[in-house]
């Protein structure tokens, strides 16, 4: 009887001490913008917005001024946070199909929430999906425990109908099964789902990705920032209206972890998929890249350095700013890191920012690269510490005129930032070593 009383207290003590390490474990709110411009935060500098929310991360964590996407379009973006891998080696070198029953990103990737699944976190997926549209591919299947939103690129915020080309059709779904939501605003719908998600009664953490469809077309801000910004022109008034309408809708659940006392245990992460569009859907532009050539769509500056955001209160840094380049797909790795998980064993393109993070320390990467798309003609580019070289470019900013000798795009970005010149001719050895590393690393995975 003595010894079945010893081992029942050594169970139980082993239980206690797996309950407190989980415990310890932080939950995570990883939150990604649509089409955000590079500047278009007030802390970026933009001085016609209001965005209280961002300035309050920036202010009680850490701002990042060389913060790249995994890509300049929307799906390949996503496909690099969520795996930490290059898009084009994760299966996704453009946007995949917003139509029903199309596959998207491999069913073989082992995404973020996967590895925080097996770690014992709960997962969940809140607003935009964009990387597939069957049973294989959609986010249950992807280690989301609970999924709520639209699984194509765009929907109206009202009608929840595909906000593209014909046939009409909508598109809102729970778990796999379409639902509907007439005339709800939703960013209002993923609000309250987030809300209910934290809310769940658990004695696991919470890995939650809030892929929130805003500031992306239709550009409908609430009537409360229309009057606000009635003073700018078009673009700029529509898109600012959505901005700060987002902002506002993070602020919301930000309340809510500071109210349910989570928030001191809580990383959050906030970042932008890209830079800003300027598609005709998007009344040809209304975003902020500053100084910065390009935006959604294309592999200049523009296109891919993004407002970015980490903030852990009493656990990291607060109010300070890194300038080291770092890119999207760190925060697989980094957030395994942070919370102490074994990440996969397998290729990662991304690598962890921990001491970037606490400590300033230099960032891990050597070099940057990017594939835009497939076929005989993609667009790349690959960065290599100043230098920056770009094959097949283009630039949907119109910052510039780019003509058939501009194929191959050589900068310094020390001297030249914002993209303008193409030395390639003064650099020839530059190129060669730039093209030979791009062809390597797309031997890699071909």
């Amino acid at each position: 009887m003595t010894l079945r009383i010893l081992t029942l207290a050594f169970l139980a003590s082993l239980l206690s001490m797996f309950s407190v390490a989980r415990a310890e474990q932080p939950n995570v709110l990883l939150i990604y913008t649509d089409d955000q411009g590079s500047l278009d935060a007030n802390c970026y500098g933009s001085k016609d917005l209001t965005t209280p929310t961002q300035d309050h991360l920036a202010a009680t964590g850490i701002r990042f001024t060389q913060m790249y996407s995994p890509s300049a379009i929307c799906s390949a973006s996503r496909a690099g946070l969520l795996t930490g891998r290059f898009p084009a080696r994760a299966g996704v070198p453009g946007n995949v199909s917003s139509a029903h029953g199309h596959a998207g990103m491999p069913a073989s990737e082992v995404t973020i929430a996967e590895m925080m699944k097996s770690a014992g976190y709960r997962t969940g997926h809140v607003g935009k999906w964009h990387l597939g549209y069957n049973d294989q591919t959609m986010p249950n299947a992807q280690g989301f425990d609970s999924s709520f939103g639209h699984m194509g690129g765009c929907i109206d915020n009202y009608s929840h109908f595909f906000y593209w080309n014909g046939p009409n059709r909508h598109d809102l779904w729970r778990n796999g099964t379409e639902i509907w939501e007439d005339g709800k605003f939703f960013p209002d719908l993923m609000v309250d789902e987030c809300k209910k998600f934290i809310s769940e009664k658990s004695e696991s953490p919470f890995f939650l990705y809030w892929a929130i469809n805003v500031p992306h077309y239709p550009m409908q801000g609430t009537e409360k920032w229309r009057e606000h910004y009635k003073h700018l022109e078009s673009p700029r008034r529509m898109y600012a209206e959505f901005v700060s309408t987002m902002d506002e809708k993070v602020g919301e659940v930000l309340d809510f972890l500071k109210e349910n006392q989570l928030r001191e245990n809580t990383i959050v992460i906030f970042q932008s998929d890209h830079g800003h569009s300027t598609e005709e859907r998007a009344f040809f532009g209304g975003g902020n890249s500053g100084p910065y050539r390009g935006a959604k769509g294309c592999l200049f500056e523009g296109g891919l350095r993004v407002p970015s955001f980490i903030s852990w209160p009493g656990k990291l840094p607060q109010g300070e700013v890194r300038e080291q380049m770092v890119m999207g797909c760190d925060w697989y790795p980094t957030i395994a890191d942070l919370c102490g998980i074994e990440q996969p064993q397998h290729h990662l393109d991304g690598h962890s920012i921990k001491f970037v993070l606490l400590k300033n320390e230099k960032s891990p990467h050597e070099e940057l690269f990017w594939q835009l798309g497939a076929g005989k003609k993609p667009q790349l580019a690959i960065r290599s510490g100043n230098w920056k070289l770009l094959i097949n470019p283009q630039d949907r900013s119109k910052k510039g005129e780019l003509g058939p000798q501009d194929r191959v795009f050589l900068c310094n970005l020390d001297h030249d930032p914002g993209e303008m010149k193409n030395v390639a001719s003064d650099h020839p050895e530059i190129v060669q070593k730039l093209t030979a590393r791009i062809e390597a690393i797309r031997k890699d995975w071909q």
